[in-house]
């Protein structure tokens, strides 16, 4: 995993959510964990990472992530059984 993604991991995961986060770098690294990113409606994307299917929604007026937003990719990525890298010993 890219030094990139693994930060961005660790600003998923830990302390207080980043406010600093922009949807084409969770993009990357969805596609990079091997997620099926695709539109869905609007501003909604369906991704399948792990065979566990999401629906994800792209800023409507920044390019940036909110905090609620990120937390919701936190919890997806935690039911398709990402974690950090340090933690499973990569």
């Amino acid at each position: 995993m890219s030094h990139k993604h693994e930060s961005l991991l660790h600003a998923i995961f830990e302390g207080p959510v980043s406010a600093n986060v922009h949807w084409r770098e969770v993009e990357s690294m969805l596609t990079h964990l091997g997620a099926k990113v695709e539109p869905h409606h609007g501003a909604s994307f369906r991704v399948v990472l792990n065979e566990v299917e999401g629906f994800l929604h792209r800023p409507h007026n920044s390019t940036t992530c909110t905090k609620q937003e990120l937390r919701h990719l936190r919890d997806y990525l935690v039911s398709a059984g990402v974690s950090l890298p340090h933690q499973t010993g990569q």
